[in-house]
């Protein structure tokens, strides 16, 4: 029986979580705010469509101009480009360590892979600008060290931590009848692997996909180093091996050089506002994916 102590105590650690929880929402609430009351003054020189779709981005020139196109191409670029590598390779990893590995092997595997989320960008960005992107250059015949493909590469093994040990966690999950049953019925591993555990999984392989994305377009460091920083729009797959410039990237390299409550300032908030915007919408359609692939085991 528990003593009066033991459930003060517990209603202590309960009201402790809500407050925690609740704390939370308040701080993505002020950041919103923050970000939304420094943004609003752009709009004073420029329109939404001219921001958004302007295809200059000269911040200081006179006029300036605030295009946001080459900065959102930059980013759709190197984003995708790292989930075109992360995601095959996060989810054969997550596969390989679930369903394939000895015990041991997996209780090695499955920690070194989240070691790498452990790793500071900056070391990233060390590897890509001082080794990976030359070495690539002089193999591939290009002017420069520095391009989208280069920083795609170093984001998809970014991104892979979180999407190997999510999509791994939704592919153990799996109700192990579902398993036996397949095999029961004749079909080979790897047919149960492919036909059955990975489909029944997809909700969880999903939401790693989207968290991965998430974590790709708003890393900062590694792209800021490795991708050349030209504000010009992509063209077709040769812009992979262009050099780009990201939104990230626009806001750490400007942001600490640009005089206070100037357009230029609030420019660079309303590229903060976007991001914000589109890591909030694919975090909560990842939390939404995984909610329903929740119910839907139950």
């Amino acid at each position: 029986m528990r003593t009066g102590a033991q459930r003060a105590w517990e209603w202590l650690i309960e009201r402790l979580i809500q407050v925690a929880g609740a704390l939370a929402v308040v701080f993505v609430l002020l950041i919103f705010v923050f970000l939304v009351r420094d943004a609003l003054p752009i709009f004073r020189e420029t329109t939404v469509g001219e921001l958004v779709g302007g295809k200059t981005w000269l911040p200081t020139a006179d006029p300036p101009k605030f295009g946001l196109l080459p900065l959102i191409l930059g980013s759709l670029y190197v984003t995708l480009g790292a989930l075109v590598i992360s995601i095959p390779l996060g989810v054969a990893c997550a596969t390989f360590i679930s369903e394939v590995a000895p015990r041991w092997m997996r209780e090695t595997l499955k920690p070194a892979v989240e070691m790498l989320a452990t790793i500071p960008s900056v070391i990233f960005g060390f590897l890509g600008l001082l080794l990976v992107g030359p070495w690539l250059a002089d193999r591939l015949g290009l002017p420069v060290g520095l391009f989208a493909a280069l920083g795609s590469l170093m984001l998809a093994f970014m991104a892979m931590p979180m999407i190997v040990s999510v999509s791994e966690d939704a592919i153990r999950s799996v109700p192990r009848a579902l398993r036996e049953n397949s095999l029961a019925l004749g079909a080979t591993r790897w047919q149960t692997i492919r036909r059955v555990v990975l489909p029944a999984a997809r909700s969880g392989i999903v939401a790693a996909v989207l968290l991965g994305l998430g974590r790709a377009i708003g890393e900062t460091m590694t792209v800021l180093m490795v991708t050349g920083n030209a504000a010009v729009i992509p063209q077709g797959l040769e812009g992979f091996l262009r050099p780009v410039r990201t939104m990230t990237a626009t806001i750490a390299a400007e942001m600490g050089e640009t005089a206070y409550h100037t357009p230029h300032y609030h420019a660079l908030f309303a590229i903060g506002l976007l991001l914000f915007i589109i890591t909030f919408v694919t975090n909560t359609i990842a939390d939404a994916v995984t909610r329903r692939g929740g119910r839907m085991g139950r």
